[in-house]
């Protein structure tokens, strides 16, 4: 009989997922949701860790519950219960729940992760199990493992096994998130500096002037910026009257708008962008006051951008917000700069596909 790992509760394993798999992960949800948890438990339980020629089947999972993980974790039981699953007491989840616990849980979530392994040579219609944890995942959950230890481990687990586009919205995530609680230095594209109140809405700010404004103008300037708390941070004068541009607080304004001088008067556009920590995307409402605004100053639509940004598109605030943006409206997340989501307003060829 191989040597089972020794457990930890569903509690612990679920405060370690939230630890191994930091914002910005791929699917991050399905991997730290309270069934991840229970599935991690049910993993150890039977001892499905890659090398043990254990496997696991969703059903281990919902059959599984606190009367087994404490009073039956002897090994001959959960021996018993690897080869044949019945539940003992309170279960933690009924039959129907194994479509999530296989289809969101590992499919989705631990699997592309690389925190679960898949058995060869099973056919996809049978019902043998087929899963177990990936060696160096299940090593996190050594209850030996503690601290700064444990954290360590996690990073270097992340590091070695995410791809690295997720390793880069985690960082671009952890360092905003570093942050928290002292004024945010923004630096201007002209080498100007404001001080931003502390926030989430003040981190995306500032990640639109100094990360997206390089990166898709080619010559910005912060024609204004203001706080959540309606404090205008920063107002450029000068630009605003030579573009005859009406910005009042009668209107409805941005939190920021930018333009691009481009590379001749011809080339000027107008970037008008909403901050979401929580609220407030560009809906088809606002775009249009914002393109009444760009039009005062002579701006064809078409030299009009409007753009809503996000700290991260696994935020909640992203799947809120989806059902009211406005077409033809562009979508930015902070911790992905380089990427650019455009919503066409009407069909046309689509584009990177061969």
């Amino acid at each position: 009989m191989p040597v089972l790992p020794p457990l930890l509760d569903r509690a612990e394993v679920a405060r370690r997922l939230r630890l191994i798999f930091p914002e910005g992960t791929p699917e991050r949800d399905k991997c730290v949701r309270d069934a991840a948890a229970a599935t991690v438990a049910a993993f150890l339980y039977i001892g499905a860790v890659e090398g043990a020629d254990i496997w696991l089947n969703p059903v281990h999972v919902v059959r599984l519950g606190d009367t087994r993980m404490l009073f039956s974790a002897d090994e001959a039981a959960r021996a018993d219960y690897a080869k044949a699953p019945r539940a003992t007491g309170e279960r933690w989840y009924q039959d129907n729940s194994r479509e999530q616990v296989r289809d969101e849980v590992i499919r989705q979530g631990l699997i592309p992760n690389g925190a679960v392994i898949e058995r060869t040579g099973v056919p996809t219609t049978s019902s043998k199990p087929r899963y177990a944890l990936a060696a160096p995942f299940a090593a996190l959950f050594d209850p030996a493992l503690q601290g700064a230890a444990l954290l360590t481990a996690a990073k270097t687990w992340a590091d070695v096994t995410l791809n690295p586009m997720a390793l880069a919205r985690i960082v671009s995530l952890r360092g905003s998130t570093d942050r928290d609680g002292a004024d945010i230095l923004v630096r201007f594209p002209n080498g100007e500096t404001r001080l931003l109140a502390p926030g989430p809405s003040s981190r995306i700010a500032q990640a639109v002037v100094e990360l997206f404004a390089p990166r898709f103008l080619t010559d910005p300037v912060v024609l204004w910026l203001s706080e959540s708390a309606a404090k205008v941070a920063a107002r450029d004068e000068g630009w605003i009257k030579r573009l005859r541009l009406r910005i009042t607080p009668d209107r409805t304004l941005p939190d920021i708008i930018l333009l691009d001088r481009g590379r001749s008067a011809a080339d000027l556009k107008l970037v008008f962008v909403e901050v979401v920590a929580t609220d407030g995307p560009v809906t088809e409402q606002r775009a249009r006051a914002f393109l009444d605004i760009a039009a005062e100053g002579g701006f064809d639509a078409s030299r009009v951008a409007c753009v809503t940004a996000f700290l991260d598109r696994d935020r909640a605030e992203v799947k809120k917000a989806l059902p009211s943006l406005a077409w033809g409206g562009h979508v930015w997340f902070a911790s992905e700069p380089d990427r650019l989501i455009r919503l066409l307003p009407e069909p046309g060829p689509l584009q990177g596909m061969g």
